[in-house]
């Protein structure tokens, strides 16, 4: 009887604590199916984990300007692709393309992003 109990508790912990995690990855949030693309300077470069962000200065269609926050993957997929914390820096001028908020919100999760320089490298 002990052993079906502690079997059951630990199914339920580990229940409990695992669906948090799948959540935090969920990208319902963003229009994953039909990507947008903005381009601005980047005003800062957050090499973080869990996932790394590109704050962008864009200017709109009204010539204001609107500061975009683009989230990217994990910092080991980022290095797989070839990023560092260098790759991009403060006053670059880059391009990002992915899904952008469906809320409306001036943020997008990135999936490829445009140097400065002009290569391509995915986000």
């Amino acid at each position: 009887m002990k052993s079906r109990l502690l079997a059951v508790l630990v199914g339920l912990g580990v229940l409990v604590t695992t669906t948090p995690l799948s959540a935090h990855h969920s990208t319902t949030m963003y229009n994953m199916a039909n990507p947008s693309t903005v381009t601005g300077t980047v005003k800062r470069f957050e090499w973080t984990n869990p996932h790394a962000y590109i704050y962008l200065e864009v200017k709109g269609d009204d010539g204001k300007v609107v500061e975009w926050e683009v989230e990217m993957m994990s910092l080991n997929h980022l290095k797989s692709y070839g990023w560092t914390r260098e790759t991009v820096k403060e006053g670059d001028v880059i391009t990002c393309t992915g899904g952008a908020a469906k809320s409306g919100a001036p943020a997008m999760l990135s999936s490829l992003v445009k140097l400065n320089d002009g290569r391509m490298i995915k986000s």
